[in-house]
């Protein structure tokens, strides 16, 4: 069954699930037995508010920059129809109008560990041209990338990509699902690079799909049990050939034929250690860091320095145009320089040297409002502020798994996590560090993931959730402490643990966090005093921070928020513990190698010295409850049942957490422009006014910044 909708998800399921008895949810308007499928079809949307939700139809005519045109008149480059597929994307954005080709824009990026290296990573989330689909509307629909139709069968079990006809990499090799199946087959099922198979590839069962090479531009996807996330998960991300680590997703592709020269098996002179972190692979695979690998975004490198930045040009065969039909980017050139000092940016935009700047990969949030605004007309810039989308602000959590014995009882008593909820006074964060924006939350998944949207029933589990533990109360903070049998056993006014013994809960923190999430710690400590728990900072170097979390030796985590929809399920590891980074570590790393030959080894080894540490949950436990819901949305076809399951895990959340506590939800984030850059959306052109922080929603990549232009580029050249 192919349709010609693409996924429009949240106003469908709000109608679907009012319907007596919840009949099946197709994943198209159009409805129908269980079949998920998109593709092209008459324009949708209008006026200047969000995207079209039907892909819009090519132009008849095609545009390209003056700069091409001559180059193709050379012969440097085939021509413009050649270059193009033969049915090129066409931004669906309501609010873009017709720009002009030409001109730099020259863009500040924040990091202390070099260009390329987080968090600098967060350049590549400015380009979603890797992406098989994309995300329209801050994440309502689901529309064509790289992959212009997609169908299942009835159970989600197996699914059909179609990907554009004539679509080349930059360097004008075609594309083919061959780039998909090498990365598969030869990189991520084998391991290599600390790749594996990312969830969009895993059945319900866990087990890995099978790719199936259909013809150049058609890919079969078979899986053992149902898969009916695929859509979204071929959404998320900005994915593309460095992905991994670096937080930009799965990769999902490589340029096979550039890249199989640095692979021992298409090239026997290829040394051992050749997929080392950082080594030959990571480096040669990287279109940012190496302006010999070809890429599929708009941009493509032109020069790369680790200490000093990136200079991207505009990349020929870049497969995007305009509605008007002119082939995209508009600007020639993107500038990256790395400045090592937050506040030197700042600077930077106050004298009008920077002409982009995404606030919050730069630590520049709401506090810096004021001071910014003051220097707008010298600087010649403006503030746009986009919702957040985060479900928790700056946040907090205890490690269930802590290996001291006493602190891990007391950690996994959730009257312990409530006092300390209930003892924050989440109205002077909110104040100080969001300027009474967004709402008092305790700390849920995003506010803006279809869950809550659902039905009648979806935003009341929301508002429960919300509400559960967000109220400041002293008194009931210390009487639950009580409960637990904790008090001031030596009169200096903090509670000892039952046998006397101190009781002290550190707040470990890297050296390079933001001052935002410094100022919530500092008033966490001093908030924990009133209600007699002592709670302390303690530096750890940066570089040591993650080791030490996923081994299950910190006792908290805070210098982190929860943004992600948006679908819950499709990075669903705030709801259970499915992996190391988050509030129970090691029972996540008992998850997460479930299933492999790992799970069996070194059971008989204390578990926080095994390799990775993992614990298994104890049956009937909260974490094994979750993860037993969780296990059963991974099986599930019908996505109302899978939304009714995400409700009973929000009901675990509140009945047996909090597991993380928040503060202040859904408050803007800043996005700063020179005022003579034009089609940056404004928070009223949004659909939802943004979904600025989970990378699963990449922005500003969702909003296509190829379409950025100088109303005058020679004063920007």
């Amino acid at each position: 069954m192919d349709e010609s909708n693409v996924l429009s998800r949240r106003k469908f399921l709000y109608g679907s699930a009012l319907v007596a008895g919840g009949a099946t949810l197709a994943a198209c308007s159009s409805g129908g037995g269980g079949s998920n499928s998109g593709s092209g079809g008459p324009p949708g949307g209008s006026g200047g508010k969000g995207s079209a939700t039907k892909p819009l139809p090519v132009p008849a005519t095609l545009n390209e920059s003056p700069t091409l045109t001559a180059m193709a008149k050379s012969g440097k480059i085939p021509a413009l129809k050649d270059r193009l597929p033969a049915h090129p994307y066409v931004v669906p954005h309501n609010w873009v109008t017709k720009g002009q080709y030409g001109g730099t824009l020259n863009i500040d990026q924040f990091g202390t560990n070099g260009m390329g290296q987080p968090p600098t990573n967060a350049v590549r989330n400015l380009f979603y041209g890797f992406s098989p689909l994309r995300w329209l509307n801050d994440g309502a629909n689901i529309g064509p990338g790289t992959c212009e139709k997609w169908s299942s069968n009835a159970d989600a079990t197996e699914w059909t990509l179609s990907f554009r006809k004539g679509l080349k990499w930059s360097d004008g090799v075609p594309f083919t699902v061959d780039d998909i199946i090498f990365w598969y087959e030869d990189i991520a099922l084998p391991g290599f690079d600390a790749q594996s198979p990312p969830p969009d590839l895993l059945s319900a069962k866990g087990n890995p799909a099978k790719l199936i090479k259909v013809d150049d531009n058609t890919l079969q996807i078979a899986y053992d049990s149902p898969q009916p996330l695929l859509p979204d998960y071929l959404a998320a991300w900005v994915k593309g050939n460095i992905g991994g680590t670096n937080g930009n997703g799965p990769v999902w592709l490589y340029p096979k034929h550039y890249m199989k020269q640095f692979h021992p098996k298409y090239n026997k002179s290829v040394k051992s250690g050749w997929d080392a972190p950082g080594g030959i692979w990571e480096l040669k695979g990287d279109w940012l860091r190496n302006p010999a690998c070809p890429t599929l975004i708009g941009y493509k490198c032109k020069s790369f320095n680790l200490n000093t930045g990136a200079v991207l040009e505009r990349n020929p065969y870049y497969w995007v145009v305009s509605k008007n039909g002119d082939q995209l980017p508009y600007i020639d050139t993107i500038n990256f320089t790395l400045v090592q000092n937050a506040q030197v940016i700042k600077l930077h935009i106050q004298s009008g040297k920077v002409d982009y700047c995404h606030g919050n990969a730069n630590q520049i949030d709401l506090g810096d409002y004021s001071t910014l605004q003051k220097s707008a007309a010298q600087g010649n810039y403006v503030i746009v502020q986009w919702d957040s989308g985060s479900g928790t602000g700056s946040m907090f959590f205890l490690n269930r798994d802590y290996p001291n014995d006493k602190y891990r009882k007391l950690f996994r008593d959730k009257r312990f996590m409530r006092a300390i909820s209930h003892g924050w006074a989440r109205q002077t964060t909110q104040k100080t560090l969001y300027f009474e924006t967004g709402e008092l939350t305790t700390g849920t998944m995003s506010p803006k993931a279809m869950e809550w949207r659902t039905g009648t029933q979806g935003p009341q589990t929301y508002a429960t959730w919300r509400d559960s533990a967000k109220t400041t109360n002293v008194q009931k903070a210390k009487s639950l402490l009580k409960e637990i049998g904790l008090a001031d056993k030596n009169g200096d006014g903090f509670v000892e643990f039952p046998d006397g013994s101190t009781l002290t809960v550190e707040i470990p923190y890297s050296a390079d966090m933001s001052q935002t999430e410094a100022a919530k710690d500092d008033q966490l400590v001093s908030d924990m005093k009133r209600i007699g728990l002592r709670m302390v900072r303690r530096p750890i170097p940066p570089q040591a921070y993650n080791d030490a979390w996923n081994n299950g030796t910190l006792m908290s985590h805070t210098n982190w928020e929860v943004g992600d929809g948006p679908n819950c399920l499709v990075y669903p590891q705030w709801l259970a513990p499915l992996e190391n980074t988050r509030w129970s570590p090691l029972e996540g790393a008992w998850y997460q190698y479930s299933g492999t030959p790992k799970a069996k080894q070194e059971l008989n080894v204390n578990p926080w010295k095994r390799h990775p540490p993992r614990i298994e949950p104890i049956p009937g436990s909260p974490t094994a409850q979750l993860i037993s819901l969780y296990n059963q949305t991974k099986n599930q076809p019908d996505q109302l049942k899978r939304t009714q399951l995400v409700w009973q895990i929000a009901k675990l959340h509140v009945n047996e957490g909090p597991f993380f506590i928040g503060c202040t939800a859904n408050y803007p984030q800043l996005e700063i422009h020179n005022k003579d850059l034009q089609n940056v959306a404004t928070h009223d052109d949004l659909a939802e006014h943004g979904f600025y922080n989970p990378w699963i929603h990449p922005t500003p990549a969702a909003y296509d910044p190829e379409i950025y232009y100088w109303n005058d580029p020679a004063k920007h050249s």
